[in-house]
């Protein structure tokens, strides 16, 4: 690992004077936990006693948490239905201190609800509320007049696309563009199947699943080595070509990520995490510090194993999570095992 933890140190310190937009596909997290006792008798599945509930932001809405748990400045831009679900997620992330100038809510679409019953520490069912937030025209415009605004403040800029309909090819131009004059980062969380032109992107992140669908390859499988992968690097040549990008990171799970830079070899980062409950939002985690880290002023490489180090923390957790600059701190100063 080339990142010091001196290194990591002074880029942290420089978090809370970066403002990072989060545009996105916006969604509320639920979780219900409970134990399971018996099997019942309708149909042979568990039955869940539930014992408590909580809800947290989820989707792009995490990214933005992401960044402000590791002290940088936060705000959100998407679409929200006007409903129970809608209020309660402005409401959480006005909590935790994001920005919510930018998350429009208009009537006629339910907001996104991802729900996951827990028992005994292992997720049962997961239940997804998902009614696409389509605006109309008019809509859609004083989405762009708002966005526009936001643009003009930011220090670096996440493109989170669940495909739900917040990311449009006239919301990615806007973004590129207002970024291209401004010289802040730009971050894509791609999503297969919504194809739109990025081109100029300072840095995308899928994982290798994505990297190969998007790609249109089929994965044989990993190697032990990703840098002896060679449909691997196809996949990254494929992607840094179609998306015409700066950088790529494909996040590999346990074996951390594969780094292409323009004009340079491939290089990888080895896994940070030492134990794993829960990969969920690590992805979210890693490009919320990664472009964080770009707009303080990191290098690509030192970006990307700060991110490493956050994501290593955050699978430690179990639920959508998040981590702190001195959990960072601390996760490079113990051994690894």
């Amino acid at each position: 690992m080339n990142l010091t933890q001196k290194r990591a140190a002074q880029l942290l310190k420089k978090f809370p004077r970066r403002r990072v937009l989060v545009v996105g596909d916006l969604m509320l997290d639920r979780y219900v936990y409970g134990s399971v006792s018996r099997i019942s008798p309708e149909a042979p599945v568990p039955v869940v006693k539930v014992e408590r509930e909580t809800s947290m932001p989820g989707g792009a809405s995490n990214v933005a948490c992401n960044v402000r748990a590791l002290g940088g400045k936060a705000a959100v831009a998407g679409l929200l239905g006007k409903d129970a679900a809608g209020v309660e997620l402005r409401w959480l992330l006005a909590d935790a201190q994001v920005d919510v100038e930018c998350a429009l809510m208009f009537p006629g679409a339910g907001t996104i609800v991802k729900e996951r019953i827990i028992a005994e520490r292992q997720q049962v069912v997961r239940v997804d509320f998902d009614r696409a937030a389509a605006g109309s025209p008019r809509q859609s415009e004083k989405f762009r007049a708002l966005l526009a605004v936001e643009l003009g403040r930011a220090d670096g800029v996440v493109i989170e696309d669940y495909g739900k309909g917040a990311v449009t090819q006239e919301v990615v131009d806007l973004v590129l563009e207002t970024a291209a004059q401004r010289h802040v980062p730009v971050g894509l969380d791609p999503k297969e199947g919504h194809d739109l032109d990025v081109k100029g992107i300072t840095v995308a992140t899928p994982n290798r699943k994505e990297a190969f669908g998007i790609a249109g390859l089929i994965d044989p499988g990993a190697k032990e080595n990703p840098l002896a992968d060679k449909a691997l690097a196809k996949a990254g040549e494929i992607l840094m070509a179609k998306w015409g990008a700066v950088n790529l990171a494909i996040t590999l799970g346990p074996q951390g990520m594969y780094l292409l830079t323009r004009g340079k070899a491939p290089r990888h980062a080895p896994t940070r995490a030492r134990e794993v409950f829960d990969v969920s939002g690590a992805g979210d985690t890693v490009i919320a510090a990664g472009v964080t880290a770009l707009a303080a002023g990191a290098d690509f490489l030192e970006a990307m194993e700060l991110a490493n180090v956050a994501a290593g923390v955050v699978v430690g957790k179990l639920g959508t999570a998040s981590c702190t600059p001195e959990e960072v701190l601390q996760h490079m100063k113990a051994p690894r095992k």
